[in-house]
């Protein structure tokens, strides 16, 4: 557990409220209460949150006026609206009252101003390049740890030695609103495409957040340049950033970047204007980054690891080295030919993309709580396509989109009912031209209708898959 004596010294009273007692909430009680704080009000929406705080050492109780007037800050989860829909109603209590409001982010990096940090966000692609990051810095000698929006609250972290130590940080734009001095020594963007605007009301909010994320004086900032947001930043930071600006790409050269066109990774970091780049090695044979969105990941992870400065090299042979994450991709199961694919963390319509333009002859399992624009955008990619298997909330606007633009689509409700007859089309459909396919998981959406996250969704997937028989099988 991180020692927040730091930040909690700058507090006059030491009375502080949190709001959202989920896992990055109650991690923050238990840090404080180590420190030493005075109360430490808490309080959740959902009654289960209320109980885990309580168990913490909380004093739960709603965070009315009276309440929060005697409160140096507010503490907020990343899931609490700040602004849109509307503030949460404490939110707004406490801004009409001064009270600063930030996140575990902002006391950690408050706690800890010196330690060496690389935080990364981006729409897609983020906990496969920390994952990845992490990896390759271990595998040169480094000791790096991860933490934040992966799934381990940064507070509950164990610092690395502060020989050779760095600390890896996947933040999403919702910790990233909650941050007022954070600045990391290498900061990274990804990709962005519209997403959470639900959250963020507008594209260039959600942009605008993002982009803080190469605040402060920082050594270098690493930015993907292949969509129209992302390019708009790199301008804007190339001629005003102190930090060196690192553009990645796999679609293009850019002066001083990395790009990993056709799979091939190349670096131009230290050329000048003009010169030849220089030729690192091959991507594509890595079987747990398949794909060109993975290409894009592999070339961040090597820029920030070339800005730490190490050997490229050793980079490359680190990356072929990566083992995977689950539920990105994650190839399950090969029954007589035909692959059964985990990408339960395609959230949205980008992401579902990026694994339709990597496979053929698909069973598409796709449905859940919908995001902004559907599936728009995924018409591209109809000709892969030999069935639908809609599920969740969205299978009748999805439906509608789907006889839009002819593809053949079967209404099945739930995710095991899916699998099943996913399956049995995708068996009898086997000797088909081009190969068996794949049956594939990429939703395309969130997962809260029917599963308690993306993770669950994908565990569920993985057992219904490992129950299927192989063929003769009783």
């Amino acid at each position: 557990m991180i020692d927040v004596t730091p930040f909690l010294d700058t507090l006059d009273r030491k009375t502080v409220a949190v709001l959202g007692l989920g896992a990055s909430g109650v991690s923050t009680v238990r840090a404080l209460r180590k420190a030493g704080a005075g109360v430490i009000y808490g309080w959740d929406d959902k009654e289960d949150g209320r109980k885990q705080g309580e168990k913490a050492g909380a004093t739960v109780t709603e965070l009315s006026k009276d309440i929060l007037a005697g409160c140096d800050v507010l503490v907020a989860a990343p899931g609490v609206p700040l602004n849109h829909p509307v503030p949460h109603s404490a939110v707004e209590r406490a801004r009409a009252l001064n009270i600063p409001i930030v996140g575990d982010i902002e006391i950690f990096y408050r706690s800890n101003p010196d330690r060496p940090i690389i935080a990364l966000t981006g729409t897609n692609g983020k906990s496969t390049s920390t994952t990845l990051i992490t990896h390759i810095l271990n595998a040169c000698g480094k000791k790096a740890v991860l933490a934040g929006n992966i799934g381990l609250p940064v507070l509950d972290m164990k610092l690395p030695p502060k020989k050779d130590g760095v600390i890896v940080l996947e933040l999403s734009s919702f910790q990233l609103d909650l941050c007022s001095t954070f600045s990391a020594d290498i900061g990274v963007i990804l990709n962005l495409t519209p997403d959470h605007i639900d959250r963020h009301g507008t594209v260039n909010e959600y942009a605008m957040i993002k982009e803080s994320i190469f605040k402060g004086d920082g050594q270098a900032a690493v930015i993907g340049v292949d969509d129209e947001y992302c390019e708009a930043i790199y301008g804007r930071l190339k001629d005003s950033s102190n930090r060196k600006v690192i553009p990645i790409s796999i679609q293009k050269q850019v002066d001083g970047g990395v790009c990993a066109i056709g799979g091939m990774l190349k670096d131009g970091m230290s050329c000048d204007a003009g010169e030849d780049w220089a030729e690192i090695g091959s991507l594509n044979n890595i079987t747990k980054l398949h794909g060109a969105h993975n290409k894009q990941n592999a070339a961040a992870a090597y820029a920030v690891c070339r800005a730490m400065g190490l050997d490229s090299d050793a980079i490359l042979e680190a990356i072929k080295t990566y083992p995977g994450l689950p539920h990105r991709q994650f190839p399950v199961r090969v029954i007589n030919g035909v692959s059964y694919i985990n990408d339960s963390k395609a959230t949205n319509a980008e992401a579902a993309g990026k694994a339709l333009a990597c496979n053929h002859n698909i069973y598409w399992i796709v449905g859940g709580k919908a995001k902004e624009g559907g599936l728009n955008g995924l018409e591209i990619y109809k000709d892969a396509i030999k069935q639908a298997f809609l599920i969740g909330e969205a299978a009748d606007d999805f439906a509608k989109w789907m006889d839009q633009y002819g593809i053949d689509y079967h209404k099945c409700s739930t995710l095991d009912k899916a699998v099943a007859q996913a399956h049995n089309m995708a068996q009898d459909g086997r000797g088909q031209p081009g190969g068996a396919g794949c049956v594939l998981l990429s939703p395309a959406c969130a997962s809260y209708d029917q599963f308690q996250s993306f993770e669950h969704r994908g565990d569920v997937f993985t057992a219904l898959v490992n129950a299927l028989p192989e063929e003769g099988d009783a």
